[in-house]
């Protein structure tokens, strides 16, 4: 596993990768900007009507704290989303330069499944916290437990996703996908939600799980 990650580490300075990195980068901080000006519009209707002065601090401070909030909830599902969009092209990247001859051989997934892919990796990262959260609410006295809970969850379907994108694009005659171990994939997706926690590193959290997930799949014995 962190064998994996070293090799993924070891391709940032990639030109296709920091490419790649550089419009995930992009698109992550213009959703969370978006998610800013929003919460701007709301607050300029909420208090419409009212003049003081410092009002526009005000707003501008409030306005800030909401995409603040916005980014510790939703972080993980933004890179997720994102991810769908580029992490082919990660996995594309990875397998041109350390397994040429299963990137030969890969399937193309084609527009139309990726999207069905990406839908529903997204339904299902939604299903998976939503079905956690009365169980959160129960150990909100123990304070630490709901993150330690999502934070469980968030592995397991982070290290699923991750090995499918990648396997998907090796499927055999029967259309049975070469998956790591469940321990593997869970290990892989602890090490993205840690590295997700961490500010400014959770901006290439995603493209470093995809490449690490790379490293795991094609260790299974694709290449």
């Amino acid at each position: 596993m962190l064998g994996a990650f070293a090799l993924a580490l070891g391709q940032l300075g990639d030109r296709r990768v920091l490419a790649i990195l550089a419009k995930s980068i992009a698109i992550t901080l213009a959703i969370f900007a978006l998610f800013g000006w929003l919460g701007w519009l709301a607050l300029g209707w909420a208090l419409e009507g009212y003049s003081a002065q410092g009002l526009e601090t005000l707003r501008a401070f409030l306005a800030a704290v909401l995409t603040l909030i916005a980014g510790w909830l939703l972080f993980r599902l933004v890179a997720l989303a994102v991810l769908q969009l580029f992490g082919d092209e990660v996995v594309r990247a990875v397998e041109a330069r350390h397994y040429p001859a299963a990137a030969a051989a890969a399937r193309p997934l084609g527009w139309r499944e990726e999207l069905r892919v990406g839908g529903r990796s997204l339904l299902r990262a939604l299903g998976y916290n939503v079905a956690a959260l009365p169980v959160a609410l129960l150990l909100l006295a123990t304070a630490i437990g709901p993150a330690l809970l999502f934070a469980a969850v968030n592995a397991v379907l982070l290290g699923r996703e991750l090995s499918e994108m990648v396997a998907l694009r090796h499927r055999d005659a029967a259309g049975e996908a070469p998956l790591p171990g469940f321990a593997s994939r869970v290990a892989l997706g602890a090490i993205v939600v840690a590295l997700l926690s961490v500010p400014f590193v959770n901006l290439l959290a995603p493209m470093l799980g995809a490449a690490a997930a790379t490293h795991l799949v094609h260790r299974r014995g694709i290449a």
